[in-house]
C-alpha cells in the first residue's frame, strides 16, 4: 500500500481476503486472534491441572507419607479433571455451535424469502458504522452481488462459517491441556524421597504457576509482574491451606 494514496495493492487485497497481514508491522493478521484463544485456553487448561491436582496430592501428602494413596489420589484428581474440563468445554461449545449454525440457517431463510428488506438492512448497517447513505447503499449492493449470506453473515451476526470450532475438538484440547499440568505436581510428589516431597512440589507447581501465569500476562497483554504475583502468591496459599487441612484431619483420624 502507497502511504501517500491509501490504495492498496493486489498483494495485499489478497492477504486481506487470506486473514493474512497486509503490512509488516500489521498487530494482528486475520485467524491470529483465534489461535491466540486457542493458546491461551490450553494454558489456562494447564494451570488447572497443576493447582486442582497439586492441592489434591499435597493434602493427603500432610496425611501420609505413603506413596499408594498419594499417587491414588492424584490419579483420581487427574482422570476426574480431564474428564470433567472435557465434558464441560464439549457442552459449551456444542451450544454455541447449535446457537451459530441456527443463526446461519435463519439467514438464509430470510435472504430467500426477503432479499430486498435484508438489503435495507445490511445498508442500515453500514450507515450505522460511519458511512454514508450513498457509499453504504454501495457498499451494501456490492457485498450482496458477490456473497450475501457472507454479508449479512459478517456485518449482522459477525460470524465466520469457516470459524465454527468443533465440540469435539475442544474437549480433547481442553483434556489434554489439563492433563500435561496435572502430571508436574504428580511426578514431583512421587519421584523424591518422602522427607522432600512437599519442599520439592511447592516449588516445582509455584515455578510452574509463575510461567503460565506469565504466558497468559503475555497472551492477553496485561502486566506480566502482577499476573505472576498473583497466581504465585494465590497457588503458595492454596497450597499450604490443602496441607494444613490433610495434616490435621490426617493426625486425627489417626
Amino acid at each position: 500500500m502507497s502511504a501517500d494514496d491509501g490504495v492498496p495493492s493486489a498483494a495485499q487485497v489478497e492477504a486481506a481476503e487470506s486473514g493474512r497481514a497486509t503490512h509488516p508491522r500489521e498487530p494482528h493478521a486475520g485467524g491470529l486472534a483465534g489461535r491466540l484463544n486457542w493458546l491461551r485456553a490450553a494454558v489456562l487448561g494447564a494451570n488447572d491441572g497443576i493447582v486442582s491436582v497439586a492441592g489434591i496430592v499435597i493434602g493427603v501428602a500432610g496425611a501420609t507419607i505413603s506413596r499408594g494413596p498419594i499417587f491414588t489420589a492424584g490419579l483420581a484428581g487427574l482422570v476426574g479433571g480431564a474428564v470433567s474440563m472435557a465434558l464441560g468445554e464439549y457442552v459449551s461449545v456444542s451450544s454455541q455451535r447449535d446457537s451459530e449454525r441456527a443463526q446461519i440457517a435463519q439467514e438464509k431463510r430470510e435472504l430467500a424469502a426477503i432479499p430486498k428488506d435484508e438489503l435495507t438492512e445490511l445498508t442500515a448497517l453500514y450507515e450505522a458504522k460511519g458511512l454514508s447513505a450513498a457509499t453504504a447503499r454501495t457498499v451494501a449492493a456490492e457485498l450482496t452481488a458477490r456473497d450475501p449470506l457472507a454479508a449479512h453473515l459478517d456485518a449482522e451476526l459477525h460470524i465466520d462459517p469457516a470459524d465454527i470450532p468443533s465440540p469435539v475438538q475442544a474437549a480433547a484440547a481442553s483434556a489434554l491441556s489439563f492433563t500435561s499440568g496435572a502430571l508436574l505436581p504428580m511426578l514431583a510428589i512421587l519421584l523424591p524421597p518422602a522427607a522432600l516431597r512437599v519442599p520439592v512440589t511447592f516449588a516445582a507447581v509455584l515455578i510452574a504457576l509463575a510461567l503460565t501465569g506469565a504466558l497468559s500476562a503475555r497472551l492477553g497483554g496485561s502486566d506480566v509482574r502482577r499476573a505472576v504475583l498473583r497466581v504465585v502468591v494465590g497457588g503458595a496459599l492454596g497450597l499450604a491451606f490443602t496441607y494444613g487441612v490433610g495434616h490435621l484431619f490426617g493426625t486425627a483420624i489417626h
